[in-house]
């Protein structure tokens, strides 16, 4: 079978019976979780940007160090988040357009 005829079988199918897989940034969120899951997300870079953080917080109570910690490693896990979602988006973008080119 030519590829280009699987692929509009394929559509088609999909367009006849999508899948149930929730919202665009479900999807996307859940290959964010298991991208994060798969790699090493402390690195000797991340480790000594921390170490830095720790030095400059010395001599603070922990409760005030939480205070700055938490958010700190919140606002990175979500930038981190948004760029990979956002990378994701683009390169289906990309390929949606090579393909187009493809079938012209």
């Amino acid at each position: 079978m030519d590829l280009y005829v699987f692929i509009e079988a394929l559509q088609a199918l999909l367009t006849a019976h999508p899948p149930d897989l929730g919202d665009e940034d479900s999807v996307l969120s859940l290959l964010y979780e298991a991208h994060s899951e798969s790699i090493a997300m402390y690195d000797d870079e991340i480790k000594a940007n921390f170490h830095a953080l720790y030095e400059a917080m010395n001599g603070m109570p922990l409760r005030e160090m939480d205070q700055i910690v938490y958010p700190v490693c919140t606002l990175c896990r979500n930038h981190q988040k948004s760029g990979f979602i956002e990378g994701i988006r683009i390169g289906v973008l990309l390929c949606t357009e090579l393909a187009k080119e493809e079938y012209q």
